[in-house]
């Protein structure tokens, strides 16, 4: 990994996405994200509630359980070979990219300050919030989504049955689609 590296984080990723929005002129928005970009979605609702009118958390979490830990920590050697090919395909920076990439997943192991919202201050969130949660999600409990539910006044709370992380995915795609258009257009 090149000396310059560091892991990418949540809160970065919102500053950066609040850059964009300014300099596109765009104010209130609504938005989807799944799992890191629900994240960055919650970290955009909490430093500018104004800005986020409404949005979709799939598989997002307000900090990251002991349960996650070791499976970020061990996701970048037991990522299959297709997948790493498939990122290959994807990721015009060939394979320093990956590893970076790879790295800030594993960094995030370790990372106790990125994700942190506590209830008073997942409180802050005005926006109307549809929470989406697999009951089978290895890396975030429901507990956390129920816990997030009930601090963020506007929400509504989706567990989707038998499904892990990205619930949404696949053969449920459609149906999401519909929800989520549903919920937004609100």
């Amino acid at each position: 990994m090149p000396a310059e590296f560091s892991a990418w984080r949540h809160d970065e990723a919102a500053v950066d996405m609040h850059a964009l929005l300014d300099y596109l002129g765009i104010e209130p928005f609504k938005g989807i994200g799944v799992s890191a970009g629900g994240n960055v979605l919650l970290h955009l609702a909490t430093k500018r509630p104004e800005r986020v009118k409404a949005m979709v958390l799939v598989s997002a979490t307000s900090y990251f359980p002991a349960q996650a830990r070791p499976i970020m920590r061990a996701y970048p050697d037991n990522l299959p070979a297709a997948e790493r090919e498939n990122l290959r395909r994807l990721h015009p920076g060939g394979d320093t990219q990956i590893e970076a990439l790879l790295a800030s997943t594993r960094a995030f192991a370790d990372s106790y300050d990125d994700m942190n919202f506590t209830a008073p201050y997942l409180g802050r969130i005005t926006a109307r919030t549809l929470i989406v949660q697999g009951d089978r999600d290895p890396l975030y409990p429901i507990k956390i989504s129920v816990e997030m539910a009930r601090a963020i006044a506007r929400s509504s709370l989706w567990i989707v049955p038998n499904a892990g992380h990205g619930p949404v995915l696949g053969e449920r795609w459609l149906e999401f689609l519909k929800t989520a258009a549903a919920f937004l257009r609100g």
